[in-house]
């Protein structure tokens, strides 16, 4: 699995699980909403800022994002 699809499947259960809304997530996190759609729809690569927003914006430290993805991916490409 690649490291974008696994981050756009982890950002949309954590969001989900936390009862949000893209809309919601987009303003806690002070993105646009059409950014948050495109980063769930594995459509867009995040920065590591947006990674520190989006984390923010749901309650996790950023690391979570990290952990999550390696469960998916454990094997990434060299």
């Amino acid at each position: 699995m690649e490291i974008t699809k696994a981050f756009s499947l982890v950002l949309r259960r954590i969001r989900k699980e936390k009862g949000l809304t893209h809309e919601k997530l987009a303003e806690l996190a002070g993105l646009h909403p059409t950014t948050l759609s495109l980063l769930e729809r594995d459509k867009r690569q995040p920065s590591i800022t947006t990674v520190f927003l989006l984390a923010a914006g749901l309650g996790v430290e950023p690391e979570a994002f990290i952990y999550e993805i390696k469960k998916l991916r454990p094997k990434l490409r060299k």
